[in-house]
């Protein structure tokens, strides 16, 4: 049970640790389960709670064990609910059945009564719900009727290539976009690009647009902003019969503070969902934090992702927050330089114990999908299977490689570049498991930071990315752009990701309307035209992108990191090549000077990509190369900021 300690053999003195994390497992699961239960067969709640239509009646249950009184009220029954008292069942569960069907759209509350006080809630289960008047959310009662018509495509050899997705900034006015207009003209763009996986944000009703989504008020609950629960079930529908899987960015670790909208003092009392006193409150992000030791809140959160699984079909999880999760310190101001800092007083082993029951319901449920955490302690195990140690992910972020790119861009001129820190940066993992890398996300791009195309480029992108211009500047942001992303492409992971029109350098930075911008749309939203625009160099790097990952469709490397071979690494010089399945990548970070560079290749290679070609907006062919068969030497000779990709028989 304990292969992990094959994988990192350091880990040898925390052995009891990791053993207490799988003994907390298991007694977690017999606790729950009893000897011989499945965790999909207990993660239900959704066709228990809330609204349910049965053969001859509708019923309605929530969970509320503070509570004196409940009471269903609606525009159905204009408000007043006294018809509609819920009666007191086992554990805390109020209930109704009513005969008939469910008043489809009506908009709804439960009435609590708490210390001989009435108050408001939205239902903890609700798949719908919208802002009223006064800019509070009224659940929505809904019955999706949507017939899925496409099967969920399965990725086989080639790695998750990820299209980091926001619905409602991605339309290029000002506007706040819908799941419809998504589909009719974001899902061709992705396909087009050659992204076989989108991962959704935002999805998950929240009450305030600038939290990006991670202030969750509604966790059943589509966000109502961008359409209907069927406007969705359409989005991924389509997008599977395009050959894309859907990944949806789910929050678990934690919830938004409003009370009346989301869970918070639901039934009056503050642990009812979440921990008591200073250990349920996120000081940092103003949040609410969930009690994982508390069989009802694991019951919630389990169901939650069952129900998103098969209500909407999505292929898995990227899970925000983990870090967060597994420290009670959440990771604040904390620098993971020793396994001490993973195995102490401070980890959370209920949150570590959640997680794998999570990863075991989403096996369970869906065995194709991909979970992937969002972990920036790099915790040992986190990306290996708990029948190994781990706690079940198959990948892990590589949260550190965008913002080392920042801190080079932002800090360092181009000769400081430190080709021996940068391969660390890319190639170290934790034994055995696999990353995603990236260049840059939307945390890159939020407001008070700027794109990676923003840092290379500034003020220049303005004026001078036209074709006609001649800009220094220009031509090294670009440049550079393309030998950050293929050079994290190539190396950061074994998959990749890529936020929303940052393929084509997309400028600025995102910020949503609100008070401190006088509630202006101008950041909030994506500027597709600029790709398209024939005199605009934008369309270089959409070109570029588009070729990069094409390299993964047809010689399917990313998943080969054991085939890693470095062939040579000089800092002077700035030359890095190395082997990774059967391509040879090459690179000359140098600013102004083209190299030489002569290796031995076993066989004649085949140039298949070049950096510095003309359709990338380069000004190649400028670099060559020659091959000798009696001494099978390959010599080259490399533009400055150039790289190239050769294929060669294995």
């Amino acid at each position: 049970m304990l292969n992990i300690l094959q994988y990192d053999p350091y880990l040898e003195p925390y052995k009891e640790d990791l053993s207490l994390r799988l003994f907390e497992f298991a007694r977690t699961k017999k606790r729950l389960l009893g000897m011989e239960g499945r965790l999909s067969d207990f993660a239900n709640g959704h066709k228990y709670f809330g609204f349910q239509q049965e053969r001859h009646n509708w019923t309605f249950r929530e969970w509320a064990p503070n509570a004196e009184k409940a009471f269903l009220v609606g525009d159905f029954n204009e408000w007043e609910g006294s018809q509609h008292e819920l009666k007191a069942a086992y554990g805390g569960v109020w209930e109704i059945a009513v005969p008939g069907r469910l008043p489809l759209g009506s908009k709804v509350k439960v009435k609590l009564v708490i210390n001989g006080t009435e108050v408001y809630r939205v239902p903890s289960y609700a798949m719908y719900a919208v802002q009223n008047e006064y800019l509070e959310l009224d659940g929505v009662i809904v019955e999706p009727k949507y017939e899925f018509k496409h099967k969920s495509p399965v990725l086989k050899d080639t790695a998750p290539l990820i299209y980091e997705a926001h619905i409602g900034i991605s339309s290029e006015e000002y506007k706040i976009n819908s799941y419809k207009e998504f589909t009719a003209d974001v899902l061709p763009r992705i396909k087009k690009a050659g992204y076989n996986t989108i991962q959704l944000m935002a999805i998950m009703e929240h009450p305030l647009y600038a939290s990006f989504g991670y202030q969750v008020s509604n966790f059943f609950a589509v966000s109502s902003r961008f359409g209907s629960p069927e406007d969705l079930m359409e989005l991924i529908d389509t997008a599977h019969g395009m050959g894309l899987r859907v990944l949806l960015d789910v929050v678990h670790s934690h919830a938004v503070k409003n009370v009346g909208d989301g869970l918070n003092l639901f039934d009056g009392s503050s642990a009812q969902y979440f921990h008591a006193g200073s250990r349920g409150e996120h000081e940092a992000w103003n949040t609410k934090l969930f009690n994982y030791g508390k069989d009802e809140v694991i019951h919630f959160l389990l169901s939650n992702l069952k129900f998103w699984l098969e209500t909407y079909h999505f292929d898995g999880f990227r899970f925000d927050g983990v870090t967060s999760m597994l420290y009670h310190h959440h990771g604040l101001g904390t620098s993971f330089d020793n396994y001490d800092k993973y195995f102490s007083m401070d980890t959370d082993i209920e949150a570590a114990v959640y997680l794998m029951l999570a990863n075991e319901l989403v096996r369970q449920v869906n065995p194709n999908a991909t979970m992937i955490a969002e972990d920036m302690s790099a915790m040992p195990g986190m990306a290996l299977p708990i029948s190994e140690g781990g706690i079940g992910f198959d990948y892990r972020l590589s949260m550190g490689v965008p913002d080392y790119w920042i801190k080079q861009f932002k800090e360092k001129s181009d000769e400081e570049l430190n080709l021996m820190e940068l391969w660390w940066e890319l190639t170290t993992r934790r034994p055995g498991e696999k990353n995603i890398g990236y260049a840059e996300s939307h945390d890159q791009a939020l407001v008070g930071d700027k794109t990676l195309m923003m840092w290379l480029a500034n003020e220049a992108i303005y004026d001078s990315m036209d074709i006609h211009t001649d800009s220094l500047i220009i031509n090294r942001a670009l440049a550079l752009h393309k030998l950050v992303r293929l050079v994290t492409f190539s190396l950061a992971g074994e998959g990749y990701l890529n936020f929303m029109g940052n393929e084509f350098g997309h400028p600025e930075w995102l910020d949503f309307p609100r008070e401190g911008n006088q509630e202006s749309y101008q950041h909030a939203r994506r500027q597709w035209s600029l790709s398209e625009n024939e005199n605009l160099r934008f369309k270089y790097l959409l070109k570029f992108d588009q070729d990069m990952i094409a390299l993964e469709h047809n010689h399917k490397f990313l998943k080969q990191g054991g085939s890693l071979q470095q062939c040579w690494i000089k800092n002077q010089d700035k030359l890095l090549a190395y082997r990774k399945g059967t391509l040879l990548f090459v690179f000359n970070f140098h600013p102004n000077r083209e190299q030489k560079l002569s290796l031995y290749m076993p066989s004649r290679p085949e140039l298949i990509f070049d950096t510095d070609d003309n359709k990338y907006g380069g000004f190649g062919p400028r670099s060559s190369f020659t091959y000798q068969e009696k001494n099978k030497k390959l010599e080259l000779l490399l533009a400055e900021r150039t790289a190239m990709v050769f294929q060669f028989s294995s």
